[in-house]
């Protein structure tokens, strides 16, 4: 049985990369988790230590995948820009976007810039 949705020999070598660090990104987030549980429900510090640093390299295996995916896809590599490291409510993020693609006058650029001069302003009124 196949772990692809669509027939193997259709997809390109490209799509079974982005489809491997998909894969690996999920799986590393699972361990996050029950790493993340275990040190949760153990009464043992040094059973604790260990699994939470378990956890954390888990963490940064994750984030090694979504790199690779920001690196090799525009729009992750948009989403990630967007939603990432900002001080704003995550909703409000997704908002402040949608409210500015229409008001610029088309291109590239300008959505971009329009995000960017948006947030930092959100944060002066901190």
């Amino acid at each position: 049985m196949s772990e692809y949705h669509e027939p193997e020999e259709k997809l390109s070598e490209e799509a079974i990369d982005y489809h491997r660090v998909i894969k690996s990104v999920i799986e590393e987030l699972e361990a996050v988790d029950w790493y993340n549980q275990r040190a949760e429900a153990t009464n043992d510090p040094d059973v604790q230590a260990i699994v939470e640093h378990n956890r954390d390299e888990e963490i940064e295996h994750a984030c090694m995948g979504l790199e690779w995916l920001r690196r090799k896809n525009p729009v992750w590599d948009e989403m990630l820009r967007t939603f990432l490291f900002q001080t704003a409510k995550i909703t409000e993020i997704e908002e402040e976007g949608e409210g500015e693609e229409g008001g610029e006058g088309g291109g590239e650029e300008a959505p971009a810039s329009s995000k960017s001069l948006g947030l930092g302003s959100m944060r002066g009124g901190e």
